[in-house]
């Protein structure tokens, strides 16, 4: 049984892998996604992460697709309280923004569409810079003493304003982020590694990272030469064009043939053992994509493996 890991200062659980639920009702449909979401259950996982704006960037879609497959599922399995589900508010086509009124509405229109009286773990989804982070936090405060969300969290915010809204939750004993998911992976360090991380470090927040195999990159499937058949190859392929990139490559494929593993799972451990984070996170679009991505919870790298890696990626 894969042990859970503690989120942060919060009282979560987490399996040390979060599913990504950003192909529900994109590249899978509630099928495949059921699918993907019993399989993932069965092997022991109970992190869940999507957003409100979950997939409005697809023709006919409005926001929500998401959310709306997650909560029929967990109503058709009855499986609530053995899930942690976390989502993003920010970018829904109908409740942009992080205004407090904005906030709260969208919060319920997310509880509505994922069938549930309350949210785990409720991130803001992209900073605000123009919104004050005391009403940010004020919103996210009411929301929690509600019970509507249990834990809160922040996406895509700076060290200064991730500091900033630290020091008023603590000034004003209000609701405190428990938690950060960067934009990180062996070939995106510098979006999180330096000041970013280390106020994650000083404030004890767990790192969820999303974007964990570059958009499918570091599963290794692309190749010089090569063409793969995905919504995202065009974002992927293009590490192949950087010298880091293909140094990612070798060092991983090396690790991987140690440990006769798959090349995501190599790329998700060294994710795993960097400090901060907790779970990356990780979207598996079919039940034969999740094997390679549930592997993290078992292997394990030598502190050599990991150093390989990080130079490779330096």
């Amino acid at each position: 049984m894969t042990s859970l890991r503690t989120l942060g200062s919060s009282d979560l659980k987490v399996f040390p892998l979060a599913l990504g639920g950003n192909v529900f009702g994109w590249t899978a449909d509630q099928e495949q996604s059921f699918a993907v979401l019993d399989a993932y259950a069965a092997a022991g996982g109970n992190f869940v992460d999507t957003a409100d704006s979950y997939s409005a960037w697809i023709e006919g879609n409005r926001g929500g697709e998401s959310e709306t497959i997650i909560g029929k599922w967990i109503k058709a399995r009855g499986n609530r309280s053995d899930v942690v589900i976390a989502t993003k508010v920010s970018q829904h086509p109908d409740f942009q923004g992080l205004g407090a009124a904005n906030i709260k509405a969208a919060a319920d229109a997310s509880l509505k569409r994922l069938g549930t009286d309350h949210i785990d773990l409720y991130y803001t989804h992209f900073d605000k810079p123009e919104v004050p982070v005391e009403e940010i936090i004020g919103a996210l405060d009411e929301l929690v003493r509600a019970g509507k969300v249990r834990h809160i969290a922040a996406s895509n915010i700076s060290a200064e304003r991730l500091t900033a809204s630290l020091d008023f939750s603590e000034r004003e004993g209000l609701a405190r982020y428990v938690a950060l998911q960067p934009h990180y992976n062996l070939v995106s360090r510098d979006t999180y590694e330096g000041e970013l991380r280390g106020v994650a470090e000083r404030a004890g927040l767990a790192a969820v990272p999303y974007f964990a195999l570059a958009s499918g990159f570091l599963t290794g499937k692309y190749r010089p030469g090569t063409t793969v058949d995905s919504a995202r190859a065009q974002g992927a392929a293009k590490h192949l064009d950087t010298e880091r990139g293909r140094k990612v490559l070798a060092a991983l494929d090396e690790v991987a043939r140690a440990h006769d593993a798959e090349v995501a799972t190599v790329a998700l451990a060294w994710l795993a053992a960097q400090p901060t984070v907790a779970a990356p996170i990780a979207s598996a679009r079919t039940v034969r994509q999740l094997p390679a991505l549930l592997g993290v919870a078992e292997l394990r790298l030598t502190e050599e493996e990991i150093g390989r890696l990080t130079r490779a990626s330096a």
